[in-house]
């Protein structure tokens, strides 16, 4: 059975152009309309994900009117839907009113087919990540992993192992970066888990002072120290029957790591103070940035414990390695802070989407929920800018050239074949469907070195 192409909606009034356009997106079922009635109809009957407008209909072919009142028309029926704006009439000021009603991008006439066509593919990739986005949303709802946004496949697999580990009551080590998500997937492994009806207690081992970590993790009798003017149960009992996270289980000093082993092999602790054992049923989770095996071989972080808290691993990509997910999370967090904002939907600008998808994010999905954040108190008007993001003045924020996103994803396949192919130039020739001297000369020019 064929698979089925997605629908792209043209709306354009000249004949020869319709029958250009028609020819050179022959990867999509394109719907064709010359006027904004035809268009609307369209768009109902056939709800395309991506919609080309030329501003330029009739009856007022040589103004803009017809061909806004139709991209407002579009965006009231179907908000969610990619609408490129083509027009000749002004261009900057109608790029600037395009996208501030809600148009995902602008293109100045006359048409290069190459250009447009890069546009309407990155405008199909978005909506797919968004719809997929939706759908997971939708479906996960009430679930356990209602929280993780991502619709990239190594994050996808990390989901996947949460979900299989979840049920068991083994050790779970989180793996990551500072900001990549690691409350939210420990979260998701307590609520997937037969403990979800019991408390999830979580505690930062690195923001606590040394001398005063042991007294939140275990506890205290009244007068064990000065100040102990009542008995008081530490985190691990506070987890009774539920689930503990230890975040940065690495700060941990070594002294107090030896009696988290001693209560993690015997599941029995002792407050400070005390000298009856309290056993306690508890499921622990740890997550840190740090490398523990490194510090195992410098001798600040205990081997036994590392294999007592690591039964199973789960490493978490940088925010920069999960293609697509910058977006997804960023329409996340601006449904979040705009729900309670006055007036019309915010929405990303085309500026804002590249200058996202090219941002190194070194503060992970931490820095990009602030900087949403700050955009919804600081634009003006519902169109949301990289200047409003502060990522404008970056270098990596510009919209990369055709020929640059081409090499970017020349250089990533080849890639991946001279992988697959364990280095072998004539398995990756077949892998691709070139000729090994075409290969050769792609190398070169991509400077693509075995791997």
């Amino acid at each position: 059975m064929a698979e089925t192409k997605p629908t792209l909606l043209v709306v354009e009034d000249d004949a020869g152009l319709q029958r250009q356009l028609r020819w050179a997106y022959e990867d999509y079922e394109v719907v064709i309309a010359g006027d904004r009635e035809s268009a609307i109809a369209a768009v109902r009957a056939h709800k395309p994900a991506v919609v080309t407008l030329d501003l330029g209909l009739p009856p007022d072919a040589d103004g803009a009117t017809e061909g806004f009142a139709t991209l407002d028309e579009i965006m009231a029926l179907a908000p969610h839907t990619k609408v490129i704006v083509a027009s000749g009439h002004g261009a900057r000021e109608s790029a600037r009113r395009a996208i501030a009603q809600g148009a995902f991008d602008f293109y100045q006439k006359p048409v290069d087919i190459d250009e447009l066509g890069f546009l309407v593919g990155r405008a199909f990739h978005v909506a797919q990540l968004e719809a997929e986005n939706r759908r997971m949303a939708a479906s996960q709802e009430a679930g356990p992993m209602a929280n993780l946004v991502t619709g990239a496949p190594d994050m996808l697999k990390v989901a996947a192992m949460v979900e299989r580990v979840a049920p068991t009551d083994v050790s779970v080590l989180l793996l990551g970066a500072s900001g990549t998500g690691k409350e939210v997937l420990a979260r998701a492994l307590h609520a997937a888990s037969r403990r979800s009806e019991g408390a999830f207690v979580a505690i930062n081992c690195g923001a606590i002072p040394e001398n005063l970590l042991e007294a939140e993790l275990f506890g205290y009798e009244r007068g064990a120290f000065t100040g102990a003017v009542k008995t008081t149960e530490g985190k691990i009992e506070l987890a009774q029957g539920g689930t503990l996270f230890l975040d940065e289980v690495g700060d941990i000093p070594l002294p107090l790591q030896v009696k988290l082993l001693r209560f993690i092999q015997e599941r029995v602790i002792e407050r400070i103070g005390g000298r009856k054992p309290i056993e306690v049923d508890t499921r622990i989770v740890c997550a840190t940035h740090r490398n523990l095996k490194r510090m195992i071989v410098d001798g600040s972080f205990r081997e036994d414990l590392f294999y007592r808290i690591a039964e199973v691993t789960i490493s978490i990509p940088h925010l920069r390695e999960r293609e697509g997910d910058a977006v997804l999370l960023a329409n996340h967090f601006l449904r979040k802070f705009s729900a309670s904002r006055p007036g019309p939907p915010l929405r990303f600008g085309p500026d804002a989407l590249a200058a996202m998808n090219m941002h190194s994010w070194p503060g992970n999905v931490r820095e990009l929920e602030n900087r949403v954040k700050r955009a919804v108190i600081m634009v003006d008007g519902n169109a949301i800018s990289a200047a409003d993001l502060d990522l404008a003045d970056q270098p990596d924020a510009a919209i990369p050239t055709l020929r640059e996103a081409r090499m970017v994803a020349d250089r990533r396949t080849i890639g991946a074949a001279l992988t697959a192919s364990a280095g072998s130039i004539s398995k990756a020739s077949k892998i691709l469907g070139i000729s090994r001297p075409t290969l050769y000369d792609l190398m070169r020019e991509l400077e693509i070195e075995l791997p």
